[in-house]
């Protein structure tokens, strides 16, 4: 899938977006901008649980919402078992064989790096960091811990 029919720049995100919200839609925006077709690799429900211990918003919903946006082209779904010890998406990077694999505010080359960095070089998959308006502006994490202490419960995870 390297190349599109426009014969185009296929540049991908990833992340679990539960809940979506405005940074993730800022992501989106700048990421499409290098190039002609934006994929986003969608982490799972299994995912979720394994990194955070709850799911906000099934992935079936998430994935719903992200392929009306119209800067989106297509959306995929992580295969991520129950008691996966890989976390990353490098499946899927192998899968679509994208171009460029955009990462957000909070992940950096030193520091906070991604998993993905050894596939990504032995397919040549051009790595862009700080993607997004500012850096990390806002966090699902946030949203829903403030949801859950709105309706009185002390945290939403489990």
């Amino acid at each position: 899938m390297r190349k599109t029919k426009k014969k185009g720049i296929i540049v991908t995100v990833s992340g679990g977006f539960d809940p979506l919200h405005v940074g993730h839609i800022r992501y989106f925006e700048v990421a499409k901008k290098l190039g002609s077709t934006l994929v986003v690799i969608l982490n799972n429900d299994n995912w979720l649980m394994k990194k955070k211990g709850y799911v906000f918003m099934p992935e079936r919903e998430r994935k719903e919402i992200i392929e009306a946006l119209r800067v989106v082209d297509r959306v995929v779904l992580t295969s991520h078992r129950k008691n996966d010890s890989d976390v990353s998406v490098c499946k899927e990077l192998r899968r679509i064989k994208p171009d460029i694999f955009a990462n957000g505010g909070d992940r950096k080359p030193d520091g906070n790096p991604v998993p993905e960095v050894g596939v990504c070089k032995e397919l040549g998959i051009k790595m862009v960091y700080n993607i997004g308006k500012g850096g990390k502006i806002q966090s699902s994490s946030w949203l829903s811990e403030s949801v859950a202490k709105r309706v009185g419960k002390k945290s939403i995870k489990k």
